[in-house]
């Protein structure tokens, strides 16, 4: 029987996901074996169907808007996904379905190198956004020991909004990272409505967007002198850690811990 892997989300106008793993399984000659789909779902609560009607399913993704929601449904989760309180994997093991964040494994080891390449070690950062993936961010960055604030249309408490940001905040941070679906395709004409006028070369953007290559966030960042990098190199770590767990569940455990 086919083993099924998929990605829930909506809308999915475009899946990373579904090209990589289809080339993935060719290359390696088992696309006999291994079929990898997209799955959108207008609602969280048509997952159980997905789930009856596909019984050769073994593991998904999860993207918006259902990173957070989809936790409802699970019956274990991973130390790192049950701290951010995010799921973006879950594996299908003996009639359960346990959710894991591979996004820490993408952005922490992605992160390091784009760092290292531009100044080394950030001190301060800013998170745009409070999603799911916001979340994921954010553990990476406390693992790593960076200060950082979250910047949010609605903030609570300890967050600024985007009217907040000015000279003197930017001044003090070293690393933005976009986390919100702002630039990527087809809306290519948007990004975070931040002052980039106070950009400059001591700053590094990094976008969990990466259709279009640059998203204009990046675009607008790099024109005043500041390092950027978008998400398809998360992706890539991601994706990987995500094949892990499905095919190698016992070699997971000691990434899932912590960002080395």
């Amino acid at each position: 029987m086919m083993t099924y892997f998929g990605l829930i989300g909506y809308p999915l106008s475009h899946s990373f996901s579904e090209g990589y793993f289809t080339e993935k399984f060719a290359q390696n000659g088992v696309a006999d074996q291994f079929c990898y789909e997209t799955y959108p779902l207008p609602k969280i609560t048509d997952l159980p169907a997905l789930i009856d009607s596909k019984p050769g399913l073994l593991g998904l993704n999860v993207t918006i808007p259902y990173k957070e929601a989809v936790m409802a449904y699970l019956d274990e989760l991973s130390p790192a996904a049950a701290d951010i309180g995010a799921v973006n994997t879950i594996l299908f093991e003996d009639g359960k379905l346990i959710g894991y964040n591979t996004d820490v494994m993408g952005f922490g080891e992605s992160l390091d190198d784009f760092l290292m390449a531009n100044g080394g070690p950030s001190s301060n950062a800013l998170i745009l956004g409070t999603g799911g993936a916001a979340k994921a961010i954010a553990w990476v960055l406390k693992q790593k020991g960076v200060n950082f604030r979250y910047v949010s249309r609605s903030p609570l408490p300890g967050q600024w909004s985007y009217q907040d940001l000015n000279e003197e905040i930017l001044a003090g941070v070293d690393l933005i990272v976009n986390t919100t679906p702002l630039g990527m395709s087809p809306n290519i004409e948007t990004c975070p409505d931040i002052p980039y006028t106070c950009l400059g070369k001591g700053h590094r953007l990094y976008d969990l967007v990466y259709n279009p290559t640059e998203p204009l966030f990046l675009k607008r960042g790099r024109e005043r002198g500041a390092a950027t990098l978008n998400g398809l190199a998360m992706l890539h770590g991601q994706a990987e850690a995500a094949w892990s767990i499905w095919r190698n569940k016992e070699d997971i455990s000691k990434k899932d811990e912590g960002i080395r």
